[in-house]
């Protein structure tokens, strides 16, 4: 039975999130959809990371095991095809060992955060950034991301709802860069790691937005780290502004 790695690219907005849903839209479910019209199924394929609803992806990675010896080229070319009109779309496909595992095997993942600066309501980007109402001071965010680098207990910045065993993570790289787009001064944020806990991301650019708005320290992001306590995170950034860029492999996957 084959083993093949998809290198998926979604826009978040019309999906409840990445895991399969009994009654609502899903990317898992829209694969595995697709996939179930090019072999009958059922077909339970598994994600390097799942990410919530209106989260969007350029670099997710899932594998699925069929029982036809597909070449990468058709099956991506098939699943592209079934998955019309859905704002999905397979941009890489290998076969891999039937021991590797998209989840499992992954050794690194790659976060990219959008915030727009701007009063005028959104039109081309409504829906793929988040839009605050006033500019953003990045090298007080960049100041206040020197304390949330390294190995620390992210307690202050899991959800609730989190169910990974322990709140403890490495976190090795925040990176900020202003990119000049025909929409304004758009400030991109970088989030590199093994894995992140659930809803990491979004609480951490929530409250480093805070010091970027004035209204918070970098010296108060340190307190709030250190305060282990959920209570002490800044708001939780909107879903819509978070991008899975890329998952690291200890091998090449895709060509």
């Amino acid at each position: 039975m084959p083993r093949f790695a998809l290198k998926v690219e979604y826009h978040g907005s019309p999906f409840a999130g990445w895991q399969r849903q009994a009654d609502q839209p899903s990317v898992q479910g829209a694969i595995e959809v697709a996939l179930a019209r090019l072999e009958s199924g059922p077909h339970t394929i598994a994600a390097a990371g799942r990410t919530d609803a209106g989260v969007h992806a350029r670099g997710q990675v899932c594998h699925c095991d069929l029982q036809k010896s597909w070449t990468p080229f058709r099956l991506s070319e098939a699943l592209n095809y079934h998955l019309k009109p859905q704002p999905v779309a397979i941009t890489a496909c290998a076969e891999v060992p039937e021991e590797w595992h998209a989840r499992f095997s992954a050794t690194e993942r790659r976060y990219l955060y959008r915030l727009l600066p701007r009063r005028a309501p959104l039109t081309m980007e409504a829906g793929q950034v988040w839009k605050v109402p006033a500019p953003l001071d990045v090298a007080a965010m960049q100041e206040a991301a020197k304390h949330l680098v390294g190995r620390h207990d992210f307690t202050t910045f899991r959800s609730t709802m989190c169910q990974a065993q322990s709140p403890i993570k490495t976190l090795d790289e925040i990176s900020f860069e202003v990119v000049d787009t025909g929409a304004g001064a758009e400030v991109q944020a970088r989030f590199r790691a093994r894995s992140f806990l659930h809803n990491q991301v979004r609480s951490l650019i929530g409250t480093l937005e805070r010091v970027g708005a004035g209204a918070w320290s970098p010296e108060e992001v340190k307190t709030a780290l250190e305060a282990r306590d959920r209570a002490a995170c800044g708001p939780v950034a909107p879903p819509q502004g978070l991008y899975l860029m890329g998952v690291g492999y200890p091998e090449p996957v895709f060509d």
